[in-house]
């Protein structure tokens, strides 16, 4: 994940990391109930290979295999995997379930 800074908008205020940020932000885990899956691919699409670069979250690597995986925990439900992959119909995004997910903490 990249380094970036964010001001907290009056002059003045002190420069806070993005990565700072995020860690504000809890997630209730669903375990056994994933709400990203990536389809079975033996050579991922250019648009799946983006994903281990773009997800802010960083939730998108890619194996010893080639194969892209995903590890949902922490994602921010931004739906840059749908944007990215919608022509490909390689991820299926889904929001969770009531209760879980990404919890932001604003302040």
């Amino acid at each position: 994940m990249n380094t970036t800074e964010v001001g907290a908008g009056a002059p003045g205020a002190p420069i806070v990391k993005v990565e700072e940020r995020l860690f504000q932000n809890r997630y209730l885990v669903d375990a056994g109930r994933p709400h990203i899956r990536i389809k079975p691919h033996t050579e991922p699409s250019k648009a799946l290979m983006a994903l281990t670069h773009l997800c802010p979250a960083g939730c998108y690597s890619q194996n010893d295999k080639g194969q892209v995986e995903a590890v949902v925990d922490g994602c921010v439900e931004c739906g840059t995997c749908r944007v990215l992959t919608a022509k490909t119909g390689e991820v299926e995004w889904n929001y969770p379930r009531g209760g879980f997910g990404v919890l932001f903490k604003f302040g």
